[in-house]
């Protein structure tokens, strides 16, 4: 569908046999996901206040401007998170042993290059999985790693989180750990985290592993920076995800009259992203046959970021049956990174 489909392969020298994606938006695959049939967008536009889900933020052009928001000097998660993995992936390798890698949300697999280091180090061969709702940037990825590291084979899921845990390979190494880093689990509310918590437990074998990054709770002007950076690539970011939805849906959302709006919201420790209207208008998603109204200054949530205490989240895992073997951070306690193991 649209910037979700596999694009044609690039040119490499790469043999093809040790490549293989899945589209799991394919209709044949999954025709009755929200992903495909806009039924989220419908839903998330009745309510008061207005939600769209975070997902589509990532075409093509959404997942550019991510990265070139991970390089930011006031967004501190990626290199946080990218230099507790370069400080400890070896002794995750040595806890887990040979491990298939599954990544939920691989982006540009940047940080991934951390963990594959690691682990070449115990077997020659490397089986990874990434996991995106962006076919192009997984598929551009996945030849880049099969370019660096010849033992690799890579087996990409293209699809949401649900879909992808309920349909993943076998494993090709005695284990397999899922990956979720970047503090991703940040962007679901309480409710959603608990069931995608018990969807992890439910996918993992006992003995399995599951990795998550977790952005820490710090100072509100540390937190408010990150998310409005001078270089205004946040706001960019945001206001995208209009364009994604009028490409997706022959919308006729006009971005110039939204403001990009972010703020810490210290009831709830979360960060909270917006779309504010600064005019009244009306806006057509003719494929959904949805007319959506907004008053000036109503405003669209369309991602928050929760901050986490580590022992809370640990608690939480361990009712899930996922056991915390090791918690990592970095100096300044900014960002935590947990191995917890299928009981």
């Amino acid at each position: 569908m649209g910037d979700m489909q596999v694009s044609k392969a690039p040119a490499s020298t790469v043999d093809g046999s040790r490549l293989q994606i899945d589209d799991l938006l394919d209709g044949n695959a999954a025709p009755n996901s929200d992903l495909n049939s806009g039924a989220d967008v419908i839903s998330g536009l009745a309510r008061i206040p207005k939600t769209l889900p975070p997902h589509y933020f990532y075409d093509r052009h959404g997942s550019h401007l991510f990265e070139q928001i991970c390089e930011l000097p006031e967004y501190y998660p990626t290199r946080t998170e990218a230099a507790i993995l370069s400080q400890y992936a070896d002794d995750i390798a040595q806890i887990t042993g040979p491990s298939d890698l599954v990544e939920l949300g691989s982006g540009s697999s940047t940080k991934t290059r951390l963990l594959l280091d690691a682990y070449a180090g115990l077997d020659d061969r490397l089986f990874y999985s990434p996991i995106d709702v962006s076919g192009g940037m997984l598929e551009q990825s996945a030849y880049t790693l099969l370019e660096d590291y010849p033992t690799l084979s890579v087996r990409g899921l293209v699809g949401t989180y649900e879909q992808a845990l309920d349909r993943l390979p076998p494993t090709s190494l005695p284990t397999r750990t899922i990956l979720f880093l970047g503090s991703t689990i940040g962007n679901l509310n309480p409710c959603e985290c608990d069931e995608f918590l018990d969807r992890i437990s439910r996918a993992l074998q006992p003995d399995e592993y599951f990795l998550l990054g977790i952005d820490l709770q710090k100072p509100k002007p540390i937190l408010e920076a990150a998310y409005n950076d001078s270089q205004n690539v946040t706001a960019q970011f945001n206001l995208n995800m209009l364009c994604h939805l009028n490409h997706r849906f022959s919308g006729d959302f006009e971005p110039a009259q939204f403001q990009h709006w972010a703020f810490f919201n210290e009831k709830e420790s979360q960060i909270e992203m917006h779309l504010r209207s600064i005019v009244s208008q009306t806006a057509l998603l003719e494929k959904l046959d949805l007319i959506v109204e907004l008053a000036k200054g109503e405003t669209i949530l369309t991602e928050i970021s929760r901050k986490f205490d580590p022992e809370a989240m640990q608690a939480q895992l361990s009712t899930k049956g996922l056991e915390t073997i090791n918690f990592w951070s970095d100096p300044q306690e900014w960002f935590g990174v947990l191995l917890c193991q299928k009981q």
